[in-house]
């Protein structure tokens, strides 16, 4: 089993529902999820004129291999409505692989650590409320480093926090 974390983001129709419905979709046997972040309200970054996103970071053991990995998460993206309409735009539901234990992947449809993570606050906040100490094993900085050297981008802790269950 490898230690994962994948960020999870919403903005389109009910979003506390939408993450805790991923949540639920992705935990299996295959995949468990162990530990979920607060829940962050977060400004748009590109594509400013959308409405803010709530996003928060999973820590699960997965046994599926990263392509599997992908697959499912693809699966559970469209199962929920997910559309692919351009880069940075409103999405019911988003969930990238942040990490797969400290492996370092490239290939043509998956790149892991997230190649975007160092500068995303909306992903290094939850992350560090997780596991400040966790490493990236590309820069071999720790989620507390990386947070503390990001700047712009305005987010807040929200009070909605999604359940686990077994």
């Amino acid at each position: 089993m490898k230690t994962i974390f994948l960020g999870l983001g919403s903005n389109v129709g009910r979003r506390e529902e939408m993450l805790q419905a991923a949540i639920d979709a992705l935990h299996s046997p295959e995949l468990r999820v162990r530990r979920i972040s607060p829940v962050y309200e977060t400004e748009p970054l590109e594509m400013r004129n959308q409405r803010w996103f709530l996003n928060l970071v999973v820590e699960a053991e997965t046994s599926l291999f990263p392509r599997q990995l992908l697959f499912r998460i693809l699966k559970v993206e469209a199962r929920l409505g997910r559309k692919r309409l351009g880069p940075n735009g409103p999405r019911t539901i988003d969930i990238d692989i942040l990490f797969y234990g400290q492996t370092i992947l490239h290939t043509t449809d998956l790149v892991v650590p997230h190649p975007r993570l160092a500068s995303r606050r909306f992903v290094l906040a939850p992350m560090a409320d997780l596991a400040p100490e966790w490493r990236d094993p590309v820069t071999r900085r720790s989620m507390s480093q990386l947070l503390d050297a990001v700047s712009g981008q305005e987010i807040r802790k929200t009070d909605f926090q999604p359940v686990l269950h077994s």
